[in-house]
């Protein structure tokens, strides 16, 4: 392992004002985004979608790394000339990552609860995705906050330090990503102790694991009441409550925290984001791994037609710039509503 070299590359995926973009839709889940808009989800048309966001100039400015999918990281452009995709975020300047976890399933005797498979195999398909040109690697693990158990959070921890270990071993910087869901109706102070908890324990298996926190990148959900909560809370609570269980769980080694917005419309993920950064001192750069926020504007914009790509793509350089600013805390609801 090079830890240098790993440690680089998780500050260049959270340099000021930049963030990752979430590109790591399977194939069942883009066929829901596209059935929104009336999209054959088809390859070729994933393939266009993806390439209209990777040759976006102004759009991927604001872009550190983008999340694929195995499909994506093995296509090539519609360009005639072959070009890889992943050779377009390189030409960006962005850092091409891949998603490697084969999803969550319900835990056996515990239904209520889910356990994120994919650890099999995973060492060699790593070999593989770093030759293909990935320099960072997602998995995600997801809680369900209104029946905490522990079985689920030690579970999920020990295969996120295990993958994470798995990353660093082949050159790859692992994005740790757990997430407290958003579906519920359970209240801010339930997410918040939820949270805590889970990230404790996340942090206790990378240290067992050997993981080097100065070459990864966390990945957590933001404090936030649940969408059936009768009480939601303010951007400024939001984001206190964020930072203060972060304070508390997340050593000052890790180079950064890229935010998932779980669910948050997209100028609320932008608003708490920069409130973050603009309320607070902070030992780790804060920034932004979004899917949906970055995305719904630009699937809705393009629609499938190839006479809407840059009406898409105009859309996605709006979201990415304002979640630039909000990643260095100079997002203003006003920038919103000029554009």
């Amino acid at each position: 392992m090079n830890l240098a070299e790993l440690n680089t590359i998780a500050n260049r995926m959270v340099a000021r004002g930049r963030g990752i973009l979430a590109a790591d839709e399977s194939t069942g889940t883009i066929a829901k985004r596209f059935d929104k808009i009336g999209v054959e989800n088809t390859e070729p048309n994933r393939r266009d979608y993806r390439e209209l966001l990777f040759r976006c100039a102004e759009g991927m400015k604001h872009i550190s790394g983008v999340i694929l999918y195995d499909e994506t990281i093995r296509q090539k452009s519609a360009d005639g000339n072959g070009t890889p995709l992943v050779k377009l975020i390189e030409n960006a300047g962005a850092v091409p990552g891949i998603k490697v976890d084969k999803g969550a399933q319900k835990m056996a005797l515990d239904p209520d609860q889910t356990v994120t498979e994919g650890l099999d195999g995973l060492r060699d398909r790593l070999v593989e995705y770093h030759k293909l040109g990935a320099r960072f690697a997602k998995w995600r693990a997801t809680y369900n906050p209104t029946k905490p158990s522990w079985n689920s959070i030690n579970a999920n921890a020990h295969a996120l330090a295990r993958y994470a270990a798995l990353c660093q071993e082949n050159g790859i910087v692992p994005i740790v990503e757990p997430e407290v869901l958003m579906d519920y109706d359970n209240d801010i102070d339930t997410c918040a102790s939820i949270t805590e908890w889970v990230l404790k324990e996340v942090f206790q298996e990378l240290y067992y694991a050997q993981v080097k926190l100065e070459g990864i990148v966390l990945k957590p959900n933001m404090i936030v009441p649940g969408m059936k909560a009768a009480k939601q809370a303010s951007v400024e609570e939001v984001a206190d409550r964020t930072i203060q269980v972060l304070k508390r769980c997340v050593p000052s080694a890790v180079p950064g925290i890229a935010f998932l917005s779980g669910g948050q419309s997209d100028e609320d993920a932008t608003a708490h984001l920069s409130a973050m950064n603009a309320r607070h001192k902070l030992p780790w750069h804060l920034t932004f791994s979004y899917g949906r926020a970055l995305q719904a504007a630009p699937q809705k914009a393009w629609s499938g037609k190839k006479e809407n790509v840059p009406a898409a793509q105009n859309a996605f350089a709006h979201r990415a710039r304002m979640n630039g600013l909000a990643a260095m805390g100079e997002w203003n609801k006003g920038l919103e509503k000029a554009a």
